[in-house]
């Protein structure tokens, strides 16, 4: 098999692939990015918190 049929080969595996997939509509796409975005500013503010503690507390310590 040549270089040339291999990757003629490779390419329609995978667009065989690519048509298995099954796409989310745009309601559920709205909806993981709304999870998604909701949860990074929870921990955002959750990490922003802790950090905030603990340089209190190491300040304390050095002075």
């Amino acid at each position: 098999m040549s270089e040339k049929t291999q990757k003629k080969s490779w390419f329609k595996g995978l667009s065989r692939e690519f048509k298995k997939i099954i796409w989310p509509d745009k309601m559920t796409v709205a909806k993981q990015t709304a999870a998604v975005v909701s949860v990074s500013v929870v921990m955002g503010v959750i990490i922003a918190i802790i950090d905030f503690i603990a340089q209190y507390g190491v300040d304390l310590l050095v002075k």
